[in-house]
């Protein structure tokens, strides 16, 4: 019986790794889900049978360590990338050096497929270090395998998001919610769906090139934040921080950062105001999800699924709401 065929999944464990590695499986492909703590990923064994997935220890950083997880691949998919920079995983570290080690690696391989998860905004003379770092990433991965395919999603949205679950906990604290770039536009995007044209490009169904990935909906971050209050059924006045005053919030959030060792998170950075200032949707005649025959699932279908705990009496709010009503009045 020929062995089914082996995908390497870089980052598999993580937020959008995870629904890779799940659709991979469902595919009947063996998955190697390569992390940083595999004894931290153990659940994505359920994805599959037993012994179809299986995570291994990988640092991006380290060309052996890639090489290792890379080996016998016959398709890898990296999702690596950081959203603010942490000891040694710089914006540089990672989404630049990470993503050439990746690809270099992956062509010396002789990997059949490779995808690289990457960002709407990346653009090598863009405000931030994050931007810059994911262009440089992207153009690496295409000098080393130039038939990848590049997909670049506007913000992530699903169950263990770290967007709509911030801000929904954040309501939790006070009256006030505050907000950096109110009128900033996005096009967020269902994870499953980042995952679905993943696993295409993985299987060959999807031709070479970039892919920018948006929802059904274009919202600025204040009306995004308005939706959220509604389904989790709470009145906030929402508050937009001028951008000199975050980016001041952003430089001392940094430095408490580094004193403390990383102990206090920094809860904003300066390169993510810069990112901030930046409409963050699909741009005009690139490809996108209907190039890939995929239907984007909107925020209205999926937000109430994992938003309720927010709520004032989480999952008991609509037997009080329909209580209520029962009373006379």
């Amino acid at each position: 019986m020929p062995k089914s065929k082996l995908v390497t999944i870089i980052g598999g464990s993580g937020f959008v790794g995870r629904y890779i590695t799940r659709r991979m499986a469902k595919k009947g492909w063996r998955v190697r889900v390569a992390c940083r703590h595999p004894n931290d990923a153990i659940f994505v064994r359920t994805y599959g049978v037993v012994g179809q997935v299986e995570p291994v220890f990988c640092n991006i950083r380290d060309d052996d360590s890639v090489r290792n997880v890379l080996k016998d691949a016959d398709a890898a998919v990296n999702c690596v990338g950081v959203l603010a920079e942490t000891g040694k995983n710089t914006f540089d570290a990672v989404q630049a050096e990470g993503a050439a080690r990746v690809a270099r690696l992956a062509a010396e391989e002789g990997v059949g497929r490779l995808v690289q998860i990457s960002a709407i905004g990346a653009d090598a003379t863009g405000k931030s270090k994050y931007a810059q770092t994911k262009a440089r990433g992207e153009a690496a991965v295409l000098e080393a395998f130039p038939d990848a395919v590049i997909l670049r999603p506007s913000i992530v949205f699903g169950q263990e998001d770290q967007f709509f679950n911030r801000f929904a906990s954040m309501t939790r604290f006070g009256p006030v919610l505050p907000i950096v770039g109110a009128d900033t536009r996005f096009q967020p995007v269902y994870v499953d769906d980042v995952a679905h044209a993943a696993a295409k490009a993985a299987l060959g169904q999807a031709a070479p090139g970039t892919y920018e990935l948006g929802g059904p909906d274009v919202d600025t971050f204040r009306e995004l934040m308005i939706q959220m209050l509604d389904i989790i059924k709470r009145r906030r006045l929402i508050v937009n921080i001028p951008f000199p005053i975050a980016r001041i919030m952003g430089g001392v959030s940094e430095v408490v950062n580094t004193a403390t060792l990383g102990l206090v998170p920094a809860q904003i950075t300066r390169d993510q105001v810069a990112n901030l200032r930046i409409d963050n949707v699909v741009g005009e005649g690139v490809k996108t999800f209907a190039d890939l025959g995929i239907e984007p699932t909107s925020m209205e279908a999926v937000l109430p699924d994992y938003l309720w705990r927010f709520r004032p009496s989480g999952q008991y709010f609509a037997i009080k709401e329909s209580a209520d009503s029962l009373k006379p009045r």
